[in-house]
């Protein structure tokens, strides 16, 4: 299953810090051929439904692939502190995809942060007229009323449901070939980051009248900063639900009867998760040697827990700072640049930091 979730990711020049040459090449080619067909046969893992979509709506194809710049460092932003941090070795393609394989409560989180993502860049795409088969929300036409009062629908809102549509048809289409656990797993963790973003959407007025008196109101729904549903989603990923399959194999029960059964904002997942302590290929751990680590902290950036009990280094670097900030009336605030020294703390590496390969 991790073939087309990646498979599209590498093909999208934007995302050249991996690489591929073999499937960056084809996007290259479809550049200088124009042909949205070689472009979609090129890309590797797609299943059919998959690669009638990219042939239909190749510029929804490029929408994606800025987007998943967005929620790779959504991810390595919510997950820095901790000792897997949503990075992947350059040039590695697979090692991600390693992490992935197991059905650990992180790769509930990617599925979940890069369906988001989908609904996000599709969505964006549809109201900045990127793309042919969307525009703007047509259902926010007309007069409608809330707490403050009536209003006129206007501007341009969101069409966060053609977003979600979109997502479900195109990254859910490899799960559906599937009727095993890992597919029903990733399908529930798909649909609740579809769900996260259109949880955002907020509506956003323009006062019309004397001095904005606000007698005419003029509003739109316009989805959030994509931030925030990081952040939901990473409380969700902290109390993720560990499931096992039902007895007739439809759908899931919680591991332990004690929590409650997953809602469809959780999400689920089957395995426990690594230490991610060191390197090791099979699970996709690249380990936390050489990893920044926090003296101070008692949370998992912590020195003790981020290294794992290995220890760390010490080492004291020059920055330049802004210090001697004034303000200034009226209104800017001014400082100087100083030069401070600090000590940088990084985890020791094992005694053997080589690649751990099982036999």
């Amino acid at each position: 299953n991790m073939n087309f979730r990646f498979g599209i990711w590498f093909a999208v020049p934007l995302i050249l810090f991996w690489e591929t040459p073999e499937v960056t090449s084809s996007w290259w080619y479809m550049g200088a051929v124009g042909s949205s067909r070689v472009m979609c046969d090129n890309v590797p893992g797609l299943v059919s439904r998959q690669r009638q979509l990219c042939q239909r709506h190749p510029e929804a194809m490029r929408s994606i692939g800025l987007g998943v710049a967005e929620w790779t460092a959504e991810c390595q932003h919510q997950f820095r502190q901790h000792r897997w941090n949503c990075n992947t070795l350059h040039r590695d393609r697979s090692l991600f995809g390693r992490v992935l394989l197991r059905s650990s409560r992180e790769s509930a989180f990617v599925y979940a942060i890069s369906s988001a993502g989908v609904v996000f860049a599709i969505t964006r795409a549809c109201s900045q007229g990127e793309l042919k088969s969307c525009s703007c929300d047509p259902k926010k036409k007309g007069s409608a009323k809330d707490n403050k009062g009536h209003f006129d629908w206007g501007g341009c809102s969101d069409n966060v449901d053609y977003g979600v549509k979109f997502a479900r048809a195109f990254v859910d289409a490899k799960e559906r070939k599937g009727k095993d656990a890992r597919a029903l797993m990733n399908l529930h963790n798909n649909r609740a980051g579809r769900k996260a973003v259109k949880r955002f959407l907020k509506q956003e007025c323009k006062c019309h009248g004397v001095s904005g008196s606000c007698t005419l109101r003029t509003c739109w729904l316009a989805m959030a900063d994509f931030r925030k549903t990081g952040d939901y989603l990473w409380r969700k990923y902290n109390g993720a639900i560990q499931v096992v399959m039902n007895q007739d194999g439809t759908g899931f029960t919680v591991a332990n009867k004690r929590f409650k059964k997953p809602t469809k904002n959780d999400l689920v997942y089957f395995e426990s998760s690594p230490d991610y302590c060191i390197r090791d290929r099979d699970v996709g751990s690249l380990g936390t040697a050489g990893r920044v680590c926090n003296q101070t902290s008692r949370g998992m950036d912590s020195c003790e827990v981020m290294c794992c009990g290995r220890g760390y280094d010490t080492s004291r670097i020059s920055r330049m700072t802004k210090c001697e900030c004034k303000f200034h009336w009226c209104c800017a605030v001014r400082c100087r640049d100083c030069l401070e020294e600090v000590d940088v703390h990084t985890c020791k590496a094992p005694k053997s930091a080589g690649w751990i390969a099982r036999t």
